[in-house]
């Protein structure tokens, strides 16, 4: 099974991922940042709302944001590219499909399809 987990690896749930799928293929999004058109094409296998990518933490309150600025795909790339720490976490990705692994239950659900 070909795997990634876009991973952080200060986050909890991110490295439970990781002992869920220990074969996977580990990108540490804060590291390698994704550009405006990898975000675009993670949106576009994403079975989550591009809206879910974009974690609403103190930076997100920081920059003036509000969920109207996050409704759309082209926004959450431009936002997602310029500040990666706004990405939601573990993203894991199988094939043509992604979703967001929180809860962790979703996973095993996921990688079962």
């Amino acid at each position: 099974m070909d795997v990634t987990i876009l991973h952080n690896p200060r986050c909890s749930k991110s490295r439970a991922s990781l002992e869920l799928v220990p074969d996977a293929h580990v990108v540490k999004y804060l590291d390698e940042p994704l550009d405006r058109e990898a975000v675009l094409q993670l949106l576009a296998a994403l079975e989550d709302s591009p809206s879910d990518l974009v974690r609403r933490d103190p930076l997100f309150h920081e920059l003036g944001l509000t969920n109207a600025d996050v409704e759309s795909a082209e926004q959450v790339a431009d936002l997602l590219s310029a500040h990666p720490q706004l990405m939601e976490r573990p993203v894991i990705i199988r094939g043509n499909a992604a979703i967001i692994g929180r809860p962790t239950e979703r996973i095993a659900a996921f990688l079962a399809d």
